[in-house]
């Protein structure tokens, strides 16, 4: 994993959200003056080989909930409740990081003849859409530790005709010893190397 260098050294508490609510709470988070340290999840380097297919694909930006429209870090301490890791974030809000780790997985595999966000003319040949379901550490009750958890739905639509070539869903979950930051983020990057891997083969098995 990559990190980028801290910004300042913190420790590491839950920054609740009890006091706010919906998107006010995440566009709170997102103006605040504090200086945060940032983390970036590295793509999976190898996919497994295969033909080369001179097809131009497409990954549009994922959507998802507003708890997951942000840069910050989601960590969970029972299901109904969204907090975050103080004093850190992603480089980028979660859906456009899911996108750039897509798409670098994808550009890797070099067994494509384009991969962008946008197309090179009005329609690429196929497009990937995804719904993030899960992008948080889960607090495990009964001790210190946490359950890193990533899921996502996927479609492959083929742009000639607009027919849904393959759906899945793709869900990765990583234990780790605490709520620490190094931790959470190890987990994170421990689940994103799968989850992007079998996501990347999956696509690539799909386009024809």
């Amino acid at each position: 994993m990559r990190v980028l260098m801290p910004l300042k050294a913190c420790s590491v508490a839950l920054l609740t959200l009890s006091s706010l609510s919906g998107c006010a709470a995440v566009s709170a988070l997102g103006s605040a003056s504090e200086v945060l340290d940032v983390y970036e999840l590295q793509a999976p380097r190898t996919l497994p080989e295969g033909p080369v297919r001179a097809r131009d694909v497409v990954i549009e930006l994922p959507t998802t909930t507003g708890a997951l429209q942000t840069d910050r870090i989601m960590i969970r301490p029972d299901p109904l409740q969204a907090q975050y890791l103080p004093g850190v974030r992603w480089g980028d809000a979660t859906p456009v990081m899911v996108q750039t780790l897509m798409l670098r997985t994808l550009e890797a595999s070099g067994r494509l003849g384009y991969v962008g966000r946008r197309p090179l003319g009005i329609n690429g040949d196929y497009a990937v859409l995804t719904e993030i379901v899960d992008f948080q550490a889960e607090a495990v009750p009964e001790g210190p530790g946490a359950v890193v958890v990533l899921s996502l739905i996927g479609r492959v639509v083929r742009e000639s005709d607009l027919r849904i070539m393959g759906t899945r869903r793709f869900a990765v979950q990583v234990p780790v010893a605490s709520v620490s930051e190094a931790e959470v983020i190890a987990g994170f990057d421990q689940a994103a190397q799968q989850l992007f891997a079998e996501h990347g083969a999956w696509v690539l098995s799909v386009v024809r």
